[in-house]
């Protein structure tokens, strides 16, 4: 089943004023990317980073910043974040119904790797045509919280999709992100996610080198049981 567990914590919750040292403080951790939430305050209430941001970090890291797009109009967003040094580009498909095609070779053409998110009350059939596409995406984000804010408590039920995708797409990635930390993760991982988002079950932890291991290591137990 699935594919390498990859840990993306994300830097929404860390202390934007140090995010560089923040950024280097995870990777020593052992994470695998940085997860970057760029919301617009339309398309989700909150508002948060941009291109600007993605650019200064990209100046003190050469690790994968895993993009995630909360914004009403992702291709307008697909140059700057290329320029900015991106490395994954994440619209939403409630955004992208009439322009995906177009914004996946976009993504593409400009060095980043596309992958797909929908929200809690989105079904999972509204990606099927985005993953196999001859041009697909490459990730599907299954969020497990409505989107906009940390901190939100997971959604269990999400869990359905996830299994489906698993089932449908054995080699795809499937990040999920939301309320996932050590009390949840086993739900996830089991379910068939490889690629895990975590804020503050990362950043409020005393040890969270401690709490990375301890995602990673469900995950990859999640995917020797599947083998078995």
């Amino acid at each position: 089943m699935g594919m390498t567990p990859k840990i993306a914590p994300s830097m929404l919750s860390s202390d934007f004023a140090n995010l560089a040292s923040e950024a280097q403080r995870m990777l020593h951790f052992g994470a695998d990317w940085l997860h970057m939430d760029i919301m617009d305050g339309h398309f989700v209430p909150n508002l948060t980073i941009g291109a600007p941001v993605i650019e200064s970090l990209r100046k003190h890291t050469k690790a994968y910043l895993d993009c995630h797009l909360m914004v009403t109009n992702p291709l307008d967003y697909v140059e700057p974040l290329a320029k900015a040094g991106a490395s994954g580009f994440t619209f939403h498909v409630e955004t992208s119904k009439d322009n995906w095609k177009e914004l996946i070779q976009r993504i593409k053409s400009h060095g980043m790797i596309p992958g797909v998110a929908l929200k809690p009350g989105t079904p999972v059939g509204e990606v099927y045509p985005l993953v196999e596409a001859e041009n697909p995406v490459e990730m599907v984000l299954v969020m497990t919280v409505e989107p906009g804010f940390g901190g939100q408590k997971f959604m269990a039920e999400t869990m359905d999709k996830v299994r489906i995708l698993r089932k449908k797409y054995p080699s795809l990635d499937i990040e999920v992100d939301g309320g996932l930390g050590p009390s949840t993760i086993d739900v996830a991982a089991s379910a068939g996610a490889n690629c895990i988002v975590a804020g503050s079950s990362v950043f409020g932890a005393p040890e969270p080198a401690q709490v990375i291991s301890l995602l990673r290591s469900s995950v990859e137990k999640a995917q020797q049981t599947s083998i078995q």
